[in-house]
């Protein structure tokens, strides 16, 4: 396949290049059209996208459902399909499906099923995020009470024995976390994120060398005042952590993203946080872990009031970057795209429009509107 005619966003920067080649789902070449070969141009499909913007597949590192799928309550090949299949709509090529807090069994199945699938990136699962249930209860948010507990020995070394392929992030609260279990995760090479934490400044940095960033910034941690820094704060000032953050307006202002952004910089990537009515139209209210949640006023809620993750999706969230953020688009692209990939290590091979990368594509038109994703080689036009 070749794809012309592109503003080509590399995952760095915008380059001075108008076509892509693709073969056997990997980026073959990047170059001008006018370069290609006779040949190159008799055995390939010409797709022109009229100077729309190609860019990397975005990378989602947080994503509880989408497409009328909450992965807690549908924890299977078919479920990952239909998140997959509306992922990419919104340019999303790659996820982590997240798993918020539940009983040992329901994580155990999670990685069971996840093991068991033959190729989990071919549908674009790059790992788990499990989110819960090593957390806080003052932090819980949406997450049910009765299943927060501390991690076992027992869970842990199973989570660490299924290795990071199956689990790229687990987050946990710094002051209920294990040194003997967050050495075991690192091992393993899970990323280990702060969240629904309540921790002081003191504890984040006695526990420090064992994690790598945060989940969703600013939501459900201490935050940052002149007398307790909080979690917030050391995020702020620990150069080695990077956080996810739910640019929709509603979980966070903008003005505080664009605050977290100058920071942060390059440490801040986009996440959606989604659940299932993400991508659908007809949802009004679900059920997530015990919980109703509503849509009341734009916002995704319990009967108390608790926010119960968006419908934010990543195209979306690129728009709000550029528009309400004050983001350039090529740091609110690198945002989506090859900073959530250099995060789980994967920006080897994604991330990044380079020749040698998995042929993971989306290209949209100047109002963020996705026109069609190239998913390990295969281009789908919306």
């Amino acid at each position: 396949m070749i794809i012309r005619n592109a503003k080509i966003f590399d995952g760095e920067k915008f380059i001075e290049k108008d076509t892509v080649l693709v073969e056997n789902k990997i980026i073959k070449k990047v170059l001008n059209f006018d370069e290609l070969t006779g040949e190159e141009l008799e055995s390939n499909e010409i797709v022109d996208i009229n100077g729309m913007t190609l860019s990397p597949g975005f990378i989602d590192l947080q994503i509880n459902g989408c497409g009328g799928v909450l992965f807690n309550d549908d924890i299977s090949e078919k479920g990952l399909k239909i998140m997959n299949e509306t992922n990419k709509k919104s340019g999303c090529t790659s996820f982590l499906p997240t798993l918020i807090t539940s009983p040992d069994e329901k994580i155990l199945g999670a990685l069971k099923v996840l093991k068991n699938i033959k190729n989990l990136e071919e549908i674009g699962v790059l790992g788990l995020h499990i989110e819960g249930p090593y957390i806080n209860v003052e932090k819980k948010g949406i997450h049910r009470p009765e299943y927060i507990r501390v991690l076992s020995d027992e869970i842990v070394q199973k989570i660490a024995d299924a290795g990071r392929k199956i689990t790229r992030i687990i987050t946990i609260a710094p002051e209920k976390a294990k040194i003997k279990h967050l050495e075991i995760l690192r091992k393993a090479g899970i990323k280990i994120n702060m969240g629904h934490s309540n921790a002081t400044y003191d504890e984040c940095e006695e526990k420090k060398e064992y994690y790598d960033g945060a989940t969703h910034l600013y939501n459900a941690m201490s935050p940052l005042e002149s007398r307790n820094p909080g979690v917030v704060g050391f995020l702020f000032n620990d150069s080695r952590l990077s956080a996810g953050i739910i640019v929709d307006g509603l979980h966070s202002k903008f003005c505080a993203v664009e605050i977290a952004k100058k920071i942060m910089k390059e440490r801040l990537y986009l996440v959606t946080d989604a659940v299932s009515p993400a991508g659908t139209t007809d949802m009004k209210e679900f059920m997530f872990e015990g919980n109703k949640v509503l849509c009341v006023d734009g916002k995704w809620v319990s009967s108390s009031g608790t926010l119960g993750g968006s419908t934010l999706v990543m195209s979306e969230g690129v728009k709000n970057l550029v528009k309400y953020v004050n983001q350039p688009l090529e740091e609110a692209l690198k945002m989506a795209t090859s900073y959530p990939a250099k995060f789980i290590s994967v920006n080897d091979r994604y991330g990044y429009i380079k020749e040698g990368y998995i042929a993971d594509l989306t290209y949209f038109d100047g109002n963020f509107n996705v026109k069609g994703t190239i998913s390990k080689g295969n281009l789908q036009k919306y």
